[in-house]
């Protein structure tokens, strides 16, 4: 009987207890079962150490101030080159609202627990908090069927997305679908156009679209500064333009990402603790 009531409670958990959501800024919504778990400290970096992604900074900080102080604002889909700082802008975004006295919850969700998010809306929507909903590295492979879930939730469905709830997610692919798979709808359904639409018709649920493009060297250099000048990390323009170059060939890449790497390294050999 213990092993067959613990079964029946796997299948169907109690519905979760009202979160305290003073408890925190930010959470992780989690299931099996649910539950929003608060995270004591965010990893992020600071708003002014994001280099080379000016407009999309200002927009998305424009429309999140928007959102905290009540107004209309839209979801917003952060697409582009890996590495260039899309989740850590979010993330950067959030904090500097926040310092500002906004009451602004940030929520991550895993992609693979899209079809539980109607039921954390549901816990969000008689909150008087506000938040934001982060789902990194967002994207759908040709079998997934996940994105429907979403789709209801960004806009449509009869209680549509709560007026206290915005959506922010960050992918390589500006459609969240792979190239190939909408090429191939094109090429072999029995109405190209439909099963085409049907695929990027999540991508246009997103009001705001923010590019972001592999950075140039002068953009690359000035994130290793800035993260140098954050750190009190001293070191002479010609030593660090040769090292962070060659770093960055030997990545084959210049990004936000490989510009950190680099300074990581650079701060262990100073024995500068980050």
């Amino acid at each position: 009987m213990d092993r067959i009531a613990a079964a029946l409670e796997r299948m169907s958990p109690a519905p979760l207890p009202t979160p305290d959501f003073g408890a925190a800024e930010a959470f992780v919504w989690q299931t099996d079962p649910d539950r929003l778990a608060p995270v004591a400290r965010v990893n992020r970096v600071a708003l002014a150490l994001l280099q080379g992604v000016d407009r999309a900074r200002d927009t998305l900080l424009d429309n999140t101030r928007r959102f905290a102080m009540g107004h209309a604002a839209n979801n917003a889909l952060l697409w582009g080159a890996r590495g260039m700082g899309k989740s850590s802008l979010i993330k950067a975004v959030h904090a500097e609202v926040v310092a500002g006295g906004a009451a602004l919850k940030i929520v991550e969700v895993q992609r693979e627990d899209l079809p539980s998010i109607g039921r954390l809306l549901g816990h969000l929507r008689g909150s008087d908090a506000r938040f934001v909903l982060f789902c990194d590295d967002l994207s759908f492979s040709h079998d997934d069927q996940h994105y429907k879930s979403l789709k209801a939730v960004l806009d449509g469905g009869i209680e549509g997305r709560p007026g206290n709830v915005v959506f922010y997610a960050t992918s390589n692919r500006r459609h969240l679908m792979p190239r190939d798979m909408i090429e191939n709808e094109r090429s072999s359904a029995i109405s190209p156009s439909e099963a085409t639409e049907e695929k990027v018709s999540l991508s246009d649920r997103f009001g705001l679209w923010l590019g972001f493009h592999p950075c140039t060297q002068d953009d690359y250099l000035a994130m290793i500064r800035g993260y140098c000048d954050a750190y009190g990390l001293d070191i002479d323009a010609a030593t660090l333009r040769a090292e962070a170059v060659e770093w960055s060939a030997t990545r084959g890449a210049r990004s936000g990402r490989v510009a950190w790497q680099y300074f990581t390294d650079l701060a262990g050999r100073r024995g500068v603790a980050l």
